[in-house]
């Protein structure tokens, strides 16, 4: 297994640097310039802003500039911001704990009921409880995650004033009131992404459950006299879970997009608001890390559901 992961690495270095081409190329060529505030101001002497881009090399050739960001990367300077005038892993540093914590708490939800609803669904097709089930998904992720996120501020914040819709970093209180300030303001976040990612894992889930649910290998463990439990989770769910993986898993680095309206609507200062406040203000070396690092994401999250086929079916060889 050890050798087939570093092949797989080894296959994703070009795929990494074509990826970095594109982006690099594109925010080059983009219309704008970070310098655009310096040149309106009358305080800057024209000379210094002359010699300020040239020592970051924004005058040079776009191919020479890309090997020497390139460079730079793999020393792991990641350059400063235009905007914040800070190194830029260290701005990624400081938003990266929220942005995880709400993505990740978002998975778990999302797992917690789309497998369980799924099964169910498919165990007993066309049921009220496959009815009903199928119809919330459909509302779920026919819904835009703006839309609902604002929906349920109206209702939690603003009529039951039960949870605060503004996220607060710097939390004041310690102890177990410092995790529950927390936890209350990450609820509706970490619902609004959740929900929606359950909503489409839940009809994959039941899709694939029902296709392995009719095969031979299934009829069989139950003429053995398995029990129906037995049979649905340790022969039914484990194969249906093949596709589900590779979805899930594609699916994870989209999470990073939805996550970035998500911030903007709870004012949480995350990767996603990051971004964006970077692209409005034209902060190229914040938008090429933050982009890069999201599409490194898709070629890691490829590999990790390789891995996980070897585990849910024994026939796959790493060999």
């Amino acid at each position: 297994m050890g050798n087939y992961v570093l092949r797989r690495l080894l296959i994703a270095v070009p795929s990494v640097l074509g990826i970095s081409i594109v982006l690099f190329t594109v925010l080059a060529l983009a219309p704008g310039d970070p310098f655009e505030e310096l040149a309106t101001n009358p305080n800057v002497p024209p000379e210094v802003r002359l010699a300020l881009r040239a020592s970051l090399g924004l005058d040079d050739p776009i191919w020479q500039r890309y090997f020497h960001w390139l460079a730079s990367m793999l020393r792991g300077e990641w350059g400063f911001s235009f905007v914040s005038r800070i190194d830029v892993d260290t701005l990624i540093l400081q938003r990266l704990p929220v942005t995880i914590a709400i993505i990740g708490s978002s998975i778990v939800l999302a797992l917690l009921v789309a497998l369980p609803v799924g099964v169910l669904a498919a165990v007993k097709p066309y049921s009220w409880f496959d009815r009903i089930a199928s119809t919330l998904a459909f509302i779920g992720f026919s819904l835009p995650t703006f839309f609902t996120g604002l929906l349920f501020i109206l209702l939690f914040s603003i009529q039951l004033d039960w949870l605060p819709f503004v996220f607060r970093a710097d939390v004041s209180e310690t102890g177990w009131r410092w995790w529950w300030e927390h936890v209350k303001q990450s609820l509706m976040p970490v619902s609004v992404l959740g929900l929606a990612l359950a909503a489409s894992w839940m009809r994959y889930v039941r899709s694939s459950v029902l296709d392995v649910v009719r095969l031979d290998y299934v009829t069989t463990a139950r003429s053995k006299g398995l029990a129906e439990r037995v049979v649905i989770l340790k022969h039914a769910v484990r194969n249906a879970l093949i596709p589900v993986v590779t979805l899930v898993m594609l699916q994870l680095p989209q999470l990073f997009g939805g996550a970035i309206v998500t911030e903007q609507i709870f004012r949480i200062p995350g990767i996603g608001s990051l971004l964006i406040d970077a692209i409005l203000r034209n902060d190229t070396p914040v938008i090429m890390a933050v982009t890069f690092v999201l599409s490194v994401l898709v070629i890691l999250f490829n590999l990790l559901a390789d891995v996980l086929y070897g585990w849910l079916d024994p026939r796959i060889s790493y060999s």
